[in-house]
């Protein structure tokens, strides 16, 4: 398997191949053919073929699958046999040298590469589509190609069919095993999750859950330092996920790094959705949510106002608390608000809004169960955006090629999905994904009273990943366009999570600040400082500069200290609720 080089082809191996080349160009060219009629047949458009780009295309591939072709046969005939590295070669699913040393993979290979430009290439060339609908034609394209690749085949990958040989086949067996425990769960798995258990070795931060609702719990962590900042900082994680990605390990937690710096540290826990919460919307996250928890927090330390953090969705309905408070005349309630890869103008939301028409609703609407959406659903649609790292990658290790799971603390996180509110998660995507509404003024109404984000002026740092696929940096700068209070926006390097979980101590990533205005994400970009390591030192001295005041870490300060007793040990209860 690992041989550079063949014997010279016979009549009948020449034969062979050429068919298998000669299909291969068949199936490119029938399934762009579908793709061009497909298009033509999108509602609304009057999309045509770009003939002209399409005989540009169809010519630039014969010339460069001839020299595929040509090469193949030199390195079958024992010449040539050093293949010189392209661009291609960075792929991961082709890094093992197998792909390359064998002629016959490298062909597969080399072919399917240039298949998937071209199919992609065609995509693009399709003229009188609206930008949407050339997303969604170039996203349904590369999810194509993606699934198509011949490393997610048996039979034309060259791991797999060494690992068949080595272990007589056990690791077929292995695979199905597992595909079968998987199609039983509904859910691809990613990671061995035996090794872990809230409150042992995941989520381990001491502290107390203090207050309840139907809604959430709020736990309010131990403090580790003599003194501790007077305002209290309150933690608002999405419902779409566990909280606990903010609570992974002792030496990944920002809940364990903002308590050492000396911060009261409260995090909400919010309830997986069951038939009880079929009616929860906007207004009960924001009112019996954010603003319940936030006067809670007030009045167990006697404090005025509290900093508080809202992470991705929960950062969503954060801006709209504050501009509801704002408009109530209670902006005071908040000294800061921090925004961790959160959107409010939905406009440029990647590819997360080409699953946001009435068509997909509506798909989304017929999986509802007893009034909420299983959370398994929209884990696949996050995965979907990232297929090859989080769906195909793990088909070939754990299906074709039977390896064990790994234990990684944050696959884990990942694969422990909430459920969610239906009626909720149908207004969330039709008012802000769809329609926009959370951008114009006064467009939506919580308990009476109109909002709009113009109003806030609550001093706010502003967190993006550079290479966040699901709230894309350029998206996240709007809350800079729409806010007008103090805004110190932050570009962190990776993306949606290990952008935000980056704690000081491992060295990793980095980010850019611009000190200066910029009137625009492009012009932050061009102006923009790289310092490296972890954005959280950053963040801590803003916040200390808003309200440097110190009281000593007693009395309430400590959980169930004050006047809410403790209900039971963190990480809580409702974390572990399915």
């Amino acid at each position: 398997m690992d041989q550079t080089t063949l014997d010279a082809p016979t009549l009948t191996q020449m034969q062979h191949w050429t068919r298998v080349v000669g299909l291969a160009q068949q199936m490119i060219l029938e399934r762009s053919a579908d793709l061009a009629e497909r298009a033509l047949k999108m509602k609304h458009i009057e999309p045509h073929p770009n003939l002209e780009k399409i005989a540009e295309i169809q010519s630039r591939m014969a010339s460069k699958g001839m020299e595929v072709w040509e090469l193949f046969l030199a390195r079958a005939n024992g010449q040539g046999a050093e293949v010189a590295m392209t661009p291609a070669d960075q792929d991961r699913r082709f890094a093992d040298h197998r792909w390359r040393d064998n002629p016959v993979f490298d062909l597969i290979r080399q072919m399917y590469l240039l298949a998937s430009e071209y199919l992609l290439q065609l995509a693009d060339s399709v003229d009188g589509l609206d930008p949407r609908q050339k997303e969604k034609l170039r996203f349904a394209t590369q999810r194509f190609v993606e699934a198509a690749s011949p490393a997610n085949f048996p039979f034309t990958n060259p791991l797999v069919i060494e690992r068949t040989i080595e272990t007589n086949g056990e690791n077929l067996l292995t695979g199905l095993e597992h595909l079968m425990a998987d199609l039983d769960r509904g859910q691809l798995t990613h990671t061995d999750g035996s090794g872990f258990e809230l409150g042992r070795n995941i989520a381990t931060t001491p502290g107390k859950v203090v207050y309840e609702t139907p809604l959430y719990q709020l736990i309010q962590y131990s403090p580790t330092t003599e003194t501790v900042q007077a305002t209290p900082l309150l933690i608002f994680p999405p419902w779409i996920n566990r909280y606990y990605i903010l609570d992974l390990n002792a030496e990944k937690s920002f809940v364990r790094w903002a308590v050492a710096q000396g911060l009261t540290v409260f995090m909400v826990s919010w309830k997986s959705a069951d038939a009880s919460m079929a009616d929860v919307g906007l207004e009960d996250y924001v009112l019996r949510g954010q603003v319940d928890a936030i006067d809670v927090v007030r009045d167990l330390l006697g404090v005025p106002s509290v900093h508080v953090i809202g992470y991705c969705v929960a950062g969503t309905v954060l801006a709209a608390t504050l501009a509801l408070l704002a408009a109530r005349g209670e902006a005071d309630k908040v000294a800061s608000a921090t925004f961790f890869t959160t959107q409010v103008d939905f406009s440029q939301a990647g590819d997360l809004r080409l699953f946001v028409d009435d068509e997909q609703i509506a798909m989304i609407d017929s999986l509802v169960t007893d009034g909420y959406l299983d959370g398994r659903y929209l884990a696949a649609t996050f995965n979907l955006l990232r297929g090859q790292d989080l769906i195909w990658n793990y088909v070939v290790n754990n299906y074709l090629l039977g390896k064990e799971y790994p234990q990684f603390d944050l696959l884990y996180w990942n694969g422990d999905t909430t459920n969610l509110p239906a009626k909720w998660h149908h207004a969330y995507l039709t008012d802000f994904y769809r329609d926009n509404r959370l951008v114009q003024p006064d467009s939506i109404v919580i308990d009476g009273t109109a909002i709009d984000l113009r109003r806030i002026t609550t001093p706010s740092y502003i967190q993006a990943g550079i290479e966040d696929h699901i709230a894309p940096a350029c998206s996240v700068w709007k809350l800079m366009e729409n806010f007008s209070g103090p805004k110190r926006f932050l570009l962190a390097g990776s993306g949606h999570i290990a952008g935000v979980v980056n704690p000081p101590a491992a060295r990793k990533y980095q980010y850019w600040t611009c000190e200066g205005e910029a009137g625009d994400f492009e012009s932050f970009r061009a102006a923009a400082h790289e310092t490296r390591g972890s954005w959280w030192p950053d963040w801590i001295d803003w916040l200390g500069t808003l309200a440097p005041k110190q009281v000593p870490a007693r009395g309430a300060r400590v959980p169930g200290e004050g006047k809410l007793p403790a209900i039971e040990d963190a990480p809580g209860r409702y974390v572990r609720t399915r």
